[in-house]
């Protein structure tokens, strides 16, 4: 299911399809915005989205042997609810 799936589901049970479109899309504005500022989002019955920082490491290139530096990369941590899980 992508965005324009839910924003068919939405448009079910609103009055306007265009209503549910800026509804949903200001919804996961609104996630990706407090995501990216650091916050936890938790959603009730639904699940937990954790923002996480992948530490700075050293890898080897497989072909060459070489060891590179990998820098710290910012990612996101979804944990479902026990009731989705279900």
């Amino acid at each position: 299911m992508n965005r324009t799936d839910i924003e068919t589901e939405v448009a079910k049970h609103c009055t306007d399809r265009a209503e549910a479109a800026r509804t949903v899309r200001k919804t996961f504005e609104i996630l990706a915005q407090a995501l990216k500022n650091g916050e936890q989002v938790t959603v009730s019955g639904f699940g937990s989205f954790l923002p996480r920082v992948n530490n700075a490491r050293r890898r080897r290139h497989p072909a060459t042997g070489e060891i590179l530096a990998v820098p710290p990369k910012k990612t996101v941590r979804f944990r479902a609810s026990p009731k989705l899980l279900e």
